[in-house]
């Protein structure tokens, strides 16, 4: 069976420069969707050393307060704030709200997936992760 030339693949669905920041949102919010689970998964288990005594919990709270532990910590507050204020623009928009009306489809068709609404909304929502994240730098390593 001949291959078909215009079949990317895996490595076309995820270019990002394909699909504009509209992909980047997407995969961004799957990535911290996923980044969060396995922080819950890991926080269940942490939390759960305090049913072997006040030493075991001790020992597992040392792991938190490392570098590595803190820089974990400022990863995941940038995947919170990230997913819930996408998650948001995605919910309204699915409402209709901050969409705009839809056009009439002639000839020539355009592309056009999002407005200028919905594309500052990713903006915003990677801005405010980075400036949580700066603040739980603060927080976590100030003095």
């Amino acid at each position: 069976m001949e291959r078909q030339s215009n079949r990317e693949g895996v490595k076309g669905m995820l270019n990002p420069t394909r699909y504009g920041i509209e992909r980047v949102a997407y995969w961004l919010q799957r990535l911290t969707g996923l980044g969060l689970l396995f922080y819950l998964i890991g926080h269940v288990i942490e939390t759960s050393a305090i049913v072997n005594g006040k030493v075991a919990w001790d020992n597992m709270l040392a792991l938190t307060q490392t570098t590595e532990g803190h820089i974990i910590l400022i990863l995941v507050i940038g995947m919170s704030a990230y997913h819930t204020v996408n998650g948001i623009r995605v919910m309204l928009g699915h409402g209709g709200i901050g969409v705009g009306k839809p056009g009439m489809p002639d000839y020539p068709y355009k592309a056009a997936s999002l407005n200028y609404k919905q594309r500052a909304s990713i903006w915003i929502s990677i801005a405010l992760a980075i400036i949580a994240m700066l603040y739980g730098a603060g927080v976590l390593f100030g003095d």
